[in-house]
């Protein structure tokens, strides 16, 4: 038996992109770019987008590859729970929120987790979406043992609107 530690993931990692199959690659976009804000970075076609934030080269792909006209998956499946799109600040959060209300997107939940703030949607394709912000790390509900300790609390979205 060996007595180093097991391996473990690079702090530096991150999740770079998602890709995402969906059924009609305009309403997508119409969502995404259109109602979120992400950039066009390129087209494959008419099967297929790559969009971005701040000019990376793509943080979605949306493609009708193996899905142009089909239903949405099942929701009692093995599948994406959720996409998460971090959010800067705060007020970047509300931007997004007071969009959302403004074209009346319906809203699936609200949370305040401690660590994160999150507002929770389907996109046209019923794949959850997570619109979120941090909180500064130092302000990290901790555990007596110094772990962090999340929670699943109402978000005060009176107060995330005056960020306006």
């Amino acid at each position: 038996m060996s007595d180093t530690a097991p391996y473990t993931i690079p702090n530096q990692t991150r999740i770079g992109h998602i890709h995402l199959k969906v059924a009609d690659l305009d309403r997508a976009l119409a969502f995404y770019r259109d109602l979120l804000g992400f950039s066009l970075v390129a087209m494959y076609g008419t099967d297929a987008a790559f969009i971005s934030a701040g000019g990376y080269h793509h943080h979605i792909g949306l493609n009708t590859w193996h899905s142009k006209g089909a239903p949405p998956a099942p929701v009692r499946s093995a599948g994406l729970y959720h996409t998460a799109i971090l959010y800067p600040t705060r007020r970047d959060l509300a931007v997004a929120l007071k969009r959302l209300i403004d074209a009346k997107y319906p809203i699936t939940g609200a949370a305040d987790h401690g660590v994160s703030e999150a507002i929770y949607l389907n996109d046209p394709d019923q794949n959850g979406v997570e619109l979120y912000w941090d909180r500064p790390r130092d302000e990290w509900p901790l555990d007596a043992d110094g772990n962090i300790a999340m929670v699943t609390e109402p978000l005060d979205l009176p107060g995330l609107m005056r960020e306006l």
